[in-house]
């Protein structure tokens, strides 16, 4: 179903992993989408590297409209050339931004299970200027072309990180930033009939992620055989953000999420919207648990209940909980 015919989005970071996933979602319900990243075609041999013309390629051939735009989002000009064309091109017409270019990933791995300060002071920019200062600069020039119109929604993916430890100090502060972000334009924009929310995605089974899980799998220690992430146990693909973002974007109340964490498995499973492959009988199957849902929780800490963890009750477990334990950062 075609909803998002006749809407005008733009993702950043769309090259490749997670931010692919979300074009080609909302190209599918309908939209134009314009794309953006570093890289117009692909010129190396590294297997999971991409490119907008990549993008572009297999958002055309499953019927859907894109428009790549090569943009370095560390360089504002850049970033503001990309909104005037926009506005020129499509009539001031800008309905949803989703907030996905992040340049961290590899400062990320090769800092994996170190201290903060035996890392490079590098790795803060790397985690936090394309990635959160990026995040707000593109916010900025979409609000300015939003508020005219009165209408509009801005996504900004975060993640588990913003409120329990993940990979590194720097990331974890990024991710907290970014939601606090997300929830302080809301304050502004709701006047204008403008939302913001945060997408909190669970594990995302990108390119550069499923190569990390691939590597963990040719070592030879219990613990991470066991580890969900070498199993790719409750994994989710990158179109499924995708698909829960266009179904939010059309919500007739979508003002009431405002300035809110939205986490992508819950939505799914309210929208009734399945991840690749999900058809027929395995339907439910292909609806990743929530990451604070007892059927994620109970398989994760016991590997044997994995392959039956769709016969696990889909129980979330309450915030005022989980406050208390693992998400109860920062402390108050």
């Amino acid at each position: 179903m075609k909803h998002l015919e006749g809407r005008v989005a733009l993702v950043t970071g769309a090259t490749r992993g997670i931010g692919r996933g979300i074009a080609i979602g909302l190209a599918e319900a309908g939209a134009t989408v314009y794309v953006t990243g570093r890289s117009l075609s692909n010129s190396s041999t590294d297997a999971v590297s991409g490119s907008l013309g990549e993008t572009k390629s297999t958002i055309e051939e499953a019927g859907g409209v894109c428009i790549p735009v090569q943009v370095d989002h560390s360089d504002d000009e850049q970033v503001r050339l990309l909104f005037e064309r926009i506005q020129d091109e499509q009539d001031g017409q800008l309905d949803l931004l989703v907030n996905n270019a992040y340049s961290g990933v590899e400062a990320l791995k090769n800092a994996f299970g170190q201290p903060f300060w035996d890392c490079e002071l590098s790795l803060w920019d790397a985690s936090n200027n394309v990635g959160l200062r990026s995040h707000y600069v593109a916010s900025v020039f979409a609000a300015r072309m939003m508020t005219k119109r009165n209408s509009g929604l801005i996504c900004t993916i975060s993640s588990w990180g913003s409120m329990s430890y993940i990979f590194n100090t720097a990331y974890g502060v990024g991710k907290a930033a970014c939601d606090r972000l997300a929830a302080d334009m809301a304050v502004e924009l709701k006047p204008h009939n403008v939302a913001s929310v945060s997408i909190w995605p669970g594990i995302v089974g990108t390119e550069l992620f499923s190569r990390f899980a691939s590597e963990m799998n040719q070592t030879d220690t219990t613990e991470q055989k066991n580890s969900f992430l070498s199993d790719r146990y409750n994994w989710e693909t990158p179109l499924l953000t995708g698909r829960v973002i266009a179904a939010l974007a059309c919500e007739p109340n979508l003002m009431r999420r405002t300035g809110r964490v939205q986490i992508v498995a819950e939505l799914a499973d309210k929208y009734g919207i399945v991840d690749e492959n999900g058809v027929g009988e395995a339907r439910r199957r292909h609806r990743p648990a929530s990451l604070r849902s007892l059927r994620f929780v109970l398989p994760a800490a016991l590997p044997i209940l994995r392959n039956y963890s769709w016969l696990v009750p889909d129980i979330k477990m309450p915030w005022s909980l989980l406050l208390l334990s693992v998400l109860g950062s920062p402390k108050i």
